[in-house]
């Protein structure tokens, strides 16, 4: 039996749906189509690229970020301002010794070095979620590779484009007194939470019920499933274990707050 036979019949136990129809073979396709199909098909997009490296689909999308981070900068600038506001008095409540100069000057690095950061951060994020679910799988008897994990976690970061996308449209449609934080553009229930008045704690953990990120949750547990030629329920499992991860950073920076 060949390996894409396999991937098309043996992929679950009986309980889930084939990702491909028996017979099917893993079809060949322009990585453009990658960026359509994974909207609507996006099993057999791990399948096919399953063996391609994770290259192509990181870097564009991480230009893509790129891109809507430099076309959306000046219409969320209010949610910038507000958080850099809430860490400086946060930081200055930490350590009376923090003055508004030093945090002034490490704003100006920021801002000079943001597109920078905007470029890496995705690269970051992507290596660390891949690598990440790498290690998830592990625990549920998946057969993948690293470098098939981190092209799930490029190609399951597709959404965030969107997400992007959605974010800067607010930003241009909303008062700008009322963008006081990152979640008040999300499509979940962080957006009705006041920032000011909610704990960090609270926060970070409802900002992870995001409609995108729950969406990027998914196509990874689709991804592993394939790539990792496990049963969906074990993938859904190790998905939510990165589901998880995901919140320890902003979990941290709350509690060291």
């Amino acid at each position: 039996m060949t390996d894409d036979q396999f991937t098309s019949r043996s992929l679950y136990d009986g309980q889930d749906q084939d990702v491909l129809p028996p017979s099917t073979p893993v079809d060949r396709a322009a990585y453009w189509e990658d960026f359509m199909d994974i909207f609507h098909a996006p099993a057999a997009v791990f399948a096919r690229r399953a063996t391609s490296g994770f290259a192509v689909p990181m870097l564009v999308v991480t230009a893509l970020l790129a891109l809507s981070f430099v076309v959306n900068r000046g219409v969320l600038q209010p949610i910038m301002d507000a958080e850099f506001a809430r860490g400086v008095s946060a930081a200055m409540r930490k350590d009376p010794r923090v003055t508004m100069e030093q945090m002034a000057g490490f704003r100006t690095m920021i801002e000079k070095f943001a597109l920078i950061f905007a470029i890496i951060g995705p690269l970051v994020v992507m290596l660390c979620v891949g690598l990440t679910l790498w290690l998830a799988g592990k625990l549920v008897d998946a057969r993948q590779s690293l470098g098939a994990a981190i092209m799930v976690a490029s190609y399951a970061y597709v959404p965030r484009v969107l997400a992007s996308i959605v974010a800067g449209v607010q930003g241009l449609l909303m008062d700008p007194a009322s963008l006081d934080g990152q979640y008040r553009v999300s499509i979940g229930p962080g957006r009705f939470l006041d920032p000011d008045a909610t704990s960090p704690l609270l926060l970070g953990l409802v900002g992870r019920l995001d409609v995108f990120t729950l969406w990027v949750t998914v196509l990874l547990a689709i991804g592993l499933s394939v790539t990792g030629k496990i049963p969906r329920r074990e993938a859904a499992m190790a998905a939510v274990l990165v589901w998880f991860a995901g919140a320890v950073p902003a979990l941290l920076t709350a509690l060291r707050g």
